[in-house]
């Protein structure tokens, strides 16, 4: 492991009770580690109805509950209402990567998740999304933010869980825990396009739940 000192971290406004949206085990794995350490109370909020097929959003799922079953952490299982995603997502199926289809996800479960909190007493939101080098924070915070302006009193907080080590913890926490190692972001257009490029390498396409964190260190 990282010799890397995780720094004390601390709500923003004097808040107390955290709603974290968590979209996969690895993702998540060192910003829960990084909150409880630093004494935060917090949920885990799993919504997520942009993973497809429903086999991957299960496997994600159940990774991210068991992972917080060890840490004793309390999971809110949300719908997985995945007619409503693709009625938004209508006419976006050929977006790109970091485009409006990917802000319409982020607004989608941003929305779920500030709404849960207002009706359970948490008044801050925040999520794992932004750990990943594949996203683009500012896409991420802008729907956040806008997840929760409706509700007085109520902040997403905007903490880049990639510095000081931690998109680096996040790999060696995925490795210690041998966490399933997902090959696309999770919503169906991609895991087209994942598998379009991999087809224009001369790769093999996409098999669902055969890789996880650490396999390498055995070849």
């Amino acid at each position: 492991m990282s010799e890397l000192i995780r720094e004390k971290l601390s709500l923003p406004n004097g808040h107390s009770r955290l709603l974290l949206h968590s979209c996969c085990a690895p993702c998540s794995g060192e910003v829960m580690e990084a909150i409880q350490a630093s004494g935060i109370e917090y949920s885990i909020f799993f919504y997520n109805p942009n993973i497809h097929p429903q086999k991957e959003y299960t496997l994600r799922k159940e990774e991210n509950m068991r992972f917080a079953e060890q840490h004793g952490i309390p999971f809110i299982d949300a719908d997985y209402d995945s007619d409503n995603w693709f009625e938004r997502a209508r006419g976006m199926e050929k977006e790109p990567e970091r485009g409006i289809r990917c802000t319409m996800c982020f607004d989608m479960r941003f929305e779920r998740t500030a709404l849960y909190a207002f009706e359970h007493g948490f008044s801050a939101i925040t999520s794992c999304l932004g750990i990943s080098r594949w996203k683009d924070m500012q896409q991420i915070t802008g729907c956040g933010v806008r997840a929760a302006a409706p509700y007085p009193g109520m902040v997403y907080w905007d903490y880049n869980w990639r510095k000081q080590g931690g998109s680096t913890r996040m790999v060696e926490i995925s490795k210690r825990e041998h966490f399933y190692q997902q090959e696309y972001c999770g919503c169906v257009y991609s895991l087209r396009d994942s598998n379009l490029h991999r087809k224009s390498q001369g790769r093999d396409l996409i098999t669902l739940g055969v890789k996880y964190y650490g396999d390498e260190d055995d070849e």
